[in-house]
């Protein structure tokens, strides 16, 4: 049975790669996919990993039908087997709406890759609207650490190095940004709450939640 699936993880634990590993392996069976993405940091109408690969995907912006491109297509003749979608908690409630009915109306596996919380740890309305729908949701087992060592469990905001936590929901960036640009890091939880950087943590205080040392 065709099923929506949401692979979900931190920035930088290797959700595009997957999906660029899914393109790969089922083109090799001779099967095409429609690939979607919403702004991926290579560019519009692109999927990239870190690793270097890149592949050319439909932009799927403000307002766009994803269920209607797909229908589009197949009723000019093209061969849609699969629907790929990356960076997909950028997308509206309503577009997640629409990779449900590609999967129930046209009967297409529709592979969904995001993350599932902002900068501020709320959830984007697209993967809220994913984990709400979809028939399958798998964590990615390949874990991306904080600067401390510990696993990185929430996504932060830097500007000059330092964490932020004001601002629009979505403002691309990426983790291999300067310290003086807009970027982003993966924190564990404890450095996230104590808004602790790499760049920040050498020169930090102790945390008042400290255990106090008693004086002699």
């Amino acid at each position: 049975m065709p099923e929506l699936a949401f692979f979900s993880g931190t920035m930088d634990c290797g959700k595009s790669t997957l999906a660029l590993q899914i393109v790969h392996n089922r083109s090799a069976r001779g099967l095409q996919g429609m690939i979607f993405t919403r702004d991926d940091r290579a560019g519009e109408g692109k999927l990239s990993s870190r690793l270097g690969l890149v592949t050319d995907a439909v932009e799927a912006g403000v307002g766009f039908d994803l269920y209607a491109h797909v229908v589009a297509e197949l009723s000019q003749g093209g061969k849609v087997d699969y629907v790929i979608v990356d960076e997909a908690q950028f997308l509206a409630s309503e577009q997640v709406d629409q990779l449900a009915r590609i999967v129930d109306d046209l009967e297409l596996d529709v592979f969904a890759f995001g993350i599932t919380t902002d900068f501020r740890t709320k959830l984007f309305p697209g993967s809220q609207r994913l984990i709400e729908l979809a028939d399958r949701i798998e964590t990615l087992q390949v874990e991306a650490m904080c600067w401390c060592g510990a696993r990185a469990t929430h996504n932060a905001r830097t500007a000059g190095g330092e964490m932020v936590v004001d601002g629009a929901q979505v403002v691309v960036g990426d983790v291999n940004r300067s310290a003086e640009e807009i970027g982003y890091e993966v924190l564990c939880r404890r450095h996230h709450r104590r808004r602790m950087t790499a760049a920040s943590a050498p020169a930090a205080a102790l945390s008042p939640d400290v255990l106090p040392v008693a004086a002699d």
